[in-house]
């Protein structure tokens, strides 16, 4: 169960990636249309695990790459947002959110 301080900081997080991957996607991700859909942070605020889904893109794995290889910049432009807010930045770990497929694929099974 998360502390109220957690969620709250999982939140901002959350807002402020979301305008950061909306802002940036052409210049760091060639465009891809990526949506931070959750974001999950440990007791000690040190780490951040970032569910992020993808519209449109063929190849889910190598868009998360994309993003993972990038991270360092994330990080580097999310704290040049929230370093005020937050003693430290947190470690960013993503990973693909597939909720959205699965929500699909029982849609199509209970349609046929």
């Amino acid at each position: 169960m998360a502390s109220i301080r957690q969620e709250r900081v999982a939140e901002l997080l959350k807002r402020e990636l979301s305008i950061l991957f909306q802002r940036e996607s052409n210049t760091w991700f060639g465009g891809l249309f990526i949506t931070v859909t959750q974001v999950r942070i440990g007791p000690d605020l040190g780490l951040a695990k970032v569910y992020l889904s993808f519209m449109a893109t063929p190849d889910k794995e190598k868009a998360l790459k994309e993003v993972e290889a990038e991270g360092w910049r994330v990080r580097k432009a999310l704290g040049a947002k929230v370093g005020k807010q937050l003693r430290r930045v947190p470690e960013l770990n993503f990973y693909l959110d597939d909720s959205l497929d699965f929500v699909d694929e029982v849609q199509r099974a209970l349609h046929s």
